[in-house]
């Protein structure tokens, strides 16, 4: 299997392991026929943002401990639905992302300038 690529064409990074993130939880934004959400954008947390997804019926804030979900705080880095992240970045409250550990299959949702303008440009999420 080849290995993933992320935007730029390049082997994919990992976006976070503290909380542990990613459809297959091993830290990359990875996907594949069973991630029916296409969680493959690597993005940092933000209060606004975690206010917007919980007001649209997802709640990434609460802890869920039976699923050993810590909940998310602003900082932390998470592999959104691509399609929630063009949903927020619509609406005006799109959290950045760390463009090397975000998949190419983003593309496919989002305009390459539009991740670009929302690159983060701190210290990187462990």
């Amino acid at each position: 299997m080849d290995e993933a690529k992320n935007v730029f064409g390049e082997n994919l990074e990992s976006c976070c392991t503290d909380p542990m993130t990613g459809f297959y939880r091993d830290g990359h934004c990875n996907t594949g026929p069973q991630d029916h959400g296409t969680h493959v954008v690597c993005a940092v947390m933000t209060e606004e943002f975690l206010r917007f997804t919980k007001s649209k019926g997802n709640d990434l804030s609460t802890p869920i401990p039976m699923y050993r979900f810590p909940g998310l705080k602003p900082g932390d880095g998470w592999c959104l639905c691509a399609l929630r992240w063009k949903e927020a970045y619509d609406a005006g409250h799109a959290p950045p992302v760390i463009l090397e550990a975000t998949h190419e299959k983003a593309l496919n949702y989002i305009e390459m300038d539009t991740l670009l303008e929302h690159a983060w440009k701190g210290v990187r999420p462990e």
